[in-house]
């Protein structure tokens, strides 16, 4: 027997707007979208719209925006809305005064294969730490974040050179698809839900996702190649990893870099050796081979090619980055 579902959908970045764009396109009856306040952003500190509440606004959706979600009119007028089913895609946390008001409850999506992964950046943790795989699972919520009954997951590849910003596009995609699934599942009342505690045993090895600092987004030269690597695809494009260029003067220049190769080779530079041919390549030297730079941003500048950036910046190998 199928249920005749009133949704309330929460989300807030570009990776939202996939899953409320999917439902809407299946004809589901999205009563409101919930989002964050405008926020001021820039350098003019100019009030930003989400993309969630652009494609709202677009799509002449029923929105709200509360900065207090346990502020008793906001929850007034959620229950007002007499909405049985709550989805949330990349939102803030929940209080159980929101999330236990739908009689069908409140499931969210999460970037990561539940329980691996849980917390604010399941994507970026995945590359930097080489998982060859990763997916999405929608669950259903509990006090613990990330430890809700799941409902479905799905897999997904990591290739090799695939950054932040690729594995993003391609889970909000397979996530939307999840969201779909989901919902029609409960819609058909068929659903079954399995406990996290069932993927858990004394081997297993819970790898978290927290919130990315500025600390972790600072290049280690004395790790390896393939740590190193990963760190970078792992942050590219955003926020991206970072290190310092030294010149000879002891002056100290800050780049973002987006973009990297590896060779694993012998050599017998010291790590953190620069290698430059002053036109075309940027290359660093680590403990078992070199990282050649493809692309960067000096602080301030745009993003270029190494190329690019080297015909306006004068290195060679008197320079050093800084280790660590």
């Amino acid at each position: 027997m199928t249920k005749e579902l009133r949704i309330i959908f929460l989300g807030t970045p570009e990776f939202a707007v996939s899953s409320l764009d999917i439902l809407l396109k299946n004809g589901y009856n999205i009563v409101a979208v919930i989002t964050t306040p405008d926020k001021p952003a820039g350098r003019g500190k100019k009030l930003q719209q989400s993309p969630v509440k652009k494609y709202c606004l677009k799509h002449n959706l029923n929105l709200l925006q509360a900065v207090n979600l346990k502020d008793p009119e906001f929850l007034k007028q959620i229950r007002s809305l007499k909405a049985n089913l709550q989805i949330i895609v990349a939102f803030r946390m929940l209080p159980e005064a929101v999330w236990k008001i739908p009689e069908l409850g409140t499931f969210n999506l999460h970037a990561s294969l539940l329980p691996q992964y849980r917390g604010a950046a399941p994507i970026n943790w995945a590359i930097i730490n080489g998982e060859t795989e990763t997916g999405v699972t929608t669950f259903l919520l509990e006090h613990k974040i990330d430890t809700g009954k799941i409902i479905f997951s799905e897999k997904t590849n990591i290739l090799p050179d695939e950054n932040f910003g690729e594995l993003h596009d391609k889970l909000k995609i397979l996530g939307a698809k999840l969201v779909l699934k989901t919902v029609k599942a409960i819609e058909e009342n068929n659903i079954t839900t399995t406990d996290q505690t069932a993927f858990i045993n004394s081997k297993t090895k819970l790898k978290t996702a927290p919130k990315l600092i500025k600390e972790i987004c600072k290049i280690n030269w004395l790790k390896s190649t393939s740590e190193i690597h990963n760190l970078i695809r792992g942050l590219s494009p955003y926020p991206a990893a970072f290190t310092e260029l030294i010149s000879p003067e002891n002056k100290m220049f800050s780049i973002k870099i987006f973009s990297v190769s590896t060779e694993n080779i012998s050599h017998s530079f010291k790590p953190g050796t620069i290698i430059t041919d002053g036109k075309t390549k940027l290359n660093i030297a680590v403990n078992n081979g070199i990282i050649l730079i493809k692309e960067l941003q000096l602080a301030g500048k745009r993003r270029i090619k190494i190329a690019n950036f080297l015909r306006g910046f004068s290195i060679n190998e008197k320079w050093k980055v800084n280790l660590k």
